[in-house]
């Protein structure tokens, strides 16, 4: 049996394990960990712990023009609010966020670029960005420089990137849209929801749409905030980004 020095097969390793972490192109490194899921004393989403695995995130929201290559190379139909200039949605706005997709569209897309949508414990850990027990993903406040939603003074989605990112390298994880989720929509799920990597009831009606929108208020963009989205609706202050499993 050929002998391999000890401190070979442990560099051997570590450069395996980095390897393995280096996150595709537009995409971050989301760590996972225990964290404090929900809101103390919230209705539909008491506080719970709750520990992710690590996972890949894309940095931005889906873009109208990313959205458009998946609906020209697949015939799928175009989101119901395209070449509506009042929410920026269709090829004069490219970079900004795609709005008006339904859930079933959304899996789609994710599918058709080899990614999946986040769970909604994954969204929530990747939006608080590292942070613990606050608002938004960068603190108490809504700052314009972080924050696109009503209270900031907008009144539009903006191109994706435009503001400060949280703790993570993530862009508009409150405000800009909210997004859908892989989990359906259970109001009492947080009080029977397993602690490791809950994936959402196997049953409902809606699914799960998290972070705030630019259309929303303050409150309406906490991190803690949730709400359900029949399969097949599309509003024009939900988009969606997407999440990939790590090899």
């Amino acid at each position: 049996m050929r002998y391999i020095p000890t401190t070979i097969l442990i560099l051997c390793a570590a450069c395996a394990i980095a390897t393995a972490a280096d996150p595709p192109e537009t995409m971050a490194l989301i760590p996972g960990g225990e964290f404090a899921m929900g809101l103390h004393g919230g209705e539909d989403n008491p506080q719970h712990d709750v520990t992710v695995s690590p996972f890949y995130m894309d940095r931005t929201e889906v873009t109208n023009a990313q959205y458009l290559a998946f609906c020209e190379a697949t015939e799928r139909g175009l989101p119901i609010f395209w070449e509506m200039e009042r929410f920026h949605c269709g090829p004069d706005y490219q970079n900004h966020p795609i709005v008006g997709v339904s859930h079933y569209d959304a899996v789609a897309y994710a599918e058709w670029v080899g990614k999946r949508l986040p769970t909604e414990a994954e969204w929530e850990f990747a939006a608080r960005g590292g942070l613990v027990g606050k608002k938004f993903p960068n603190g108490d406040e809504v700052d314009r420089l972080e924050v696109n939603c009503k209270s900031a003074g907008y009144d539009g989605t903006l191109p994706v990137g435009t503001l400060l990112p949280n703790g993570y390298g993530l862009h508009d994880m409150s405000g800009n849209v909210r997004e859908l989720v892989h989990d359906r929509y259970g109001r009492n799920y947080y009080q029977e929801s397993p602690t490791d990597n809950p994936q959402g009831p196997e049953k409902g009606k809606f699914w799960v749409v998290r972070g705030g929108g630019w259309y929303s208020g303050a409150s309406c963009n906490y991190i803690d905030r949730r709400n359900g989205i029949a399969t097949n609706w599309g509003d024009f202050n939900v988009g969606f980004r997407c999440a990939q499993d790590i090899d």
